[in-house]
């Protein structure tokens, strides 16, 4: 929904409370104010059917004359959350929301409190204090309600190895309180969107890894969830595997299921989710889409692979040709700077090592990546499975997502 008005009609909670949203903050600027540069404010509160609303007051640059108010509706949203286990500070004051429709990636090495997260979130864990919701409900207040509106899939398959996929799914969804003739329907709905029908009869022991994580998947589905809990979904899979279960989650996100999905892998990530939160030690520490994340870390970079005997003087000439500090990676003879104006500084640079007589091995610009943003802002490099070339994830170019889950 967007609403325009005078910066100086900007309503107070009390008024915004009267509009069917109670609580939320909104500030309320004069209409002298000055802006340099693009700001946004942002506020959250309850609406009188409960669920969350959030707005965004977009000011542009110049004299501000009004606002564009841009209301989200939320379907989780967690604040303050901390957890500890003995000694150890699992959460520390961690604060999140996903947007109703979209997909959350919770980025972070092991022992971030992703799982953690997704505990609490899923009814499974109490935080020693902080609140969370999901769809509206009080994960702490009514558990039982959050349960039948999720789903939930951990890193490992919560399956019985020596029943068959379809009894497997048939039992979820007895589980579930569906009746006999609803569980089998259900189950054979799930077996046939997840390509799994030619092997519903076969014990799930004869599954292959990424077969188990699909039938995992359907069956936190057995009850068609708002709110989809994905705890790194991929671990442990092939690349095949891996971009089998991505074009599952595409299916679901085109469905309409919010889903906050906690991962290891940058691409991943980087492929399927809208916005992605990055925490480490308990804390959010930066969010943002993929592209604003990537900005944050700064432009493009110039990347020379010269000779060994060659890398002080090209560190040296690069350094005063883009007037930035040059690193450089010793085992690879790379030396890479900051390359403000882009291909530009490209042809400067190429013409500038030839007038030095220096004969570079490889020379290239480079788009800051999630790898990048991670190192940034954690001081240390993801915990990510490298894959090898052949038949890895990463020689499989795939198109991101709008919001309906389209490929761009």
């Amino acid at each position: 929904m967007l609403i325009t008005a005078p910066a100086a009609a900007w309503e107070t909670p009390n008024e915004r409370a009267n509009n069917g949203m109670a609580g939320a903050i909104t500030p309320k600027p004069t209409a002298t104010r000055k802006a340099t540069e693009e700001s946004t404010a942002t506020s959250r509160g309850r609406s009188l059917n409960g669920d969350f609303i959030g707005s965004e007051a977009i000011v542009i640059t110049g004299e501000v004359i009004g606002v564009v108010i841009v209301s989200k509706k939320y379907a989780v949203v967690a604040e303050n959350l901390v957890k500890t286990y003995g000694a150890t500070r699992a959460l520390d004051g961690l604060s999140l929301e996903v947007e109703e429709g979209t997909v959350l990636g919770v980025l972070g090495p092991n022992g971030a409190g992703k799982t953690t997260t997704v505990r609490i979130l899923a009814t499974l864990l109490a935080p020693d204090s902080g609140s969370a919701y999901v769809a509206g409900i009080d994960v702490n207040k009514d558990p039982q309600k959050v349960r039948e509106l999720i789903g939930l899939s951990g890193q490992y398959a919560a399956v019985d190895e020596t029943l068959t996929g379809w009894d497997n799914l048939v039992m979820f969804g007895r589980l579930y309180h569906l009746n006999a003739k609803g569980a089998k329907e259900r189950a054979t709905q799930l077996l046939e969107q997840f390509s799994l029908t030619d092997a519903a009869r076969r014990p799930i022991k004869t599954y292959s890894g990424g077969m188990r994580r699909r039938l995992d998947l359907a069956a936190s589905l057995i009850i068609k969830p708002k709110v989809l809990f994905l705890d790194e979904p991929t671990t442990g899979l092939d690349p095949r595997g891996r971009l089998e279960m991505w074009d599952v989650i595409d299916e679901l996100v085109k469905g309409g299921v919010t889903l906050l999905l906690t991962t290891q892998y940058l691409e991943e990530a980087d492929q399927l989710a809208d916005e992605i939160a990055v925490i480490d030690h308990g804390r959010v520490i930066a969010r943002g889409t993929s592209d604003s994340l990537k900005k944050e870390v700064g432009g493009e970079r110039l990347e020379v692979t010269v000779e060994q005997s060659k890398v002080a003087e090209t560190a040296k000439l690069l350094s005063e040709l883009t007037q930035s500090k040059a690193h450089i990676e010793e085992g690879l003879h790379r030396i890479s700077v900051v390359a403000h104006g882009g291909s530009a500084r490209l042809i400067e640079a190429v013409r500038a090592l030839d007038a030095a007589q220096i004969s570079p091995l490889d020379i290239g610009l480079k788009r800051p990546s999630l790898d990048d943003v991670f190192m940034s802002l954690t001081g240390h490099v993801a915990e990510e499975i490298l894959e090898d070339v052949d038949g890895g994830a990463k020689n499989n170019k795939r198109g991101k997502r709008d919001k309906r889950g389209n490929r761009k």
